[in-house]
């Protein structure tokens, strides 16, 4: 187990975790039951995750927890998934002693009204903690964010030639903190889904077969331990 009693093992531990969350239909459909509780399972192992990550000493844990594609679910899981959403947020009192900062990513302005202010109220009431900085990406797409950083460019009218990846980075939803270093995807699948594309362009990455609900902090140690036995060279020797 990791402790932060043991700054040997703490110091090469990623600065900034970002992790697909996946599988939770799936979860259910082997279980024979409907997709609603798998996604309740998925909601706990988050919690439990989040948790460890601070615990630990994860500075920064970016989570995928519904994308820009995932409209095209069904309506009554739509439903769900922001049902879930709302509980979580109005329960946020209740996590205060976690020290955890929340920032929720992506376009809000297709959530419902009370979900949106739900948001703002939990990023008021986490904005001084210290301890690791919880990005939710919501109605989130890596493509998405990208338009939306040159639409911002757009209305300061930056000029062309004064557009540089750091102008750019600084116009994310990201803005102000360092790219993730270590992309975590369990469910079996191989691929990003539109998660973080520009800011992943050094991250490293760990795949697993296990889905969502059944990832425990276990499992997070075997990805952070294949994570810290890499030589990260950036294109370096």
């Amino acid at each position: 187990m990791f402790r932060k009693k043991e700054p040997e093992v703490m110091r090469d531990l990623p600065t900034h975790v970002a992790i697909i969350m996946d599988g939770n239909g799936r979860w259910a459909k082997r279980r024979h039951l409907p997709r609603t509780a798998g996604h309740a399972a998925g909601s706990k192992t988050f919690k439990e995750i989040a948790r460890y990550a601070n615990k630990i000493g994860i500075k920064y844990l970016t989570v995928y927890a519904f994308s820009t594609e995932n409209w095209k679910r069904p309506e009554e899981e739509v439903k769900n998934i922001m049902g879930i959403l709302r509980d979580y947020l109005k329960d946020i009192d209740n996590f205060k002693d976690e020290n955890i900062r929340l920032k929720f990513i992506g376009d809000l302005t297709r959530l419902d009204s009370d979900i949106v202010e739900l948001i703002a109220e939990a990023e008021e009431k986490s904005k001084n903690a210290t301890g690791t900085h919880l990005n939710i990406a919501l109605n989130y797409g890596g493509r998405d964010e990208i338009i939306h950083a040159v639409k911002s460019m757009m209305n300061e009218n930056i000029k062309p030639e004064d557009i540089t990846e750091q102008v750019l980075s600084d116009h994310l939803y990201t803005a102000g903190q360092p790219d993730p270093d270590f992309i975590i995807r369990p469910s079996g699948e191989y691929r990003l889904s539109n998660f973080l594309i520009w800011q992943s362009a050094y991250a490293e990455y760990w795949f697993s077969d296990i889905l969502w609900p059944d990832f425990k902090p276990k499992h997070f140690e075997k990805a952070l331990e294949s994570y810290m036995g890499r030589n990260r060279r950036f294109g370096g020797i």
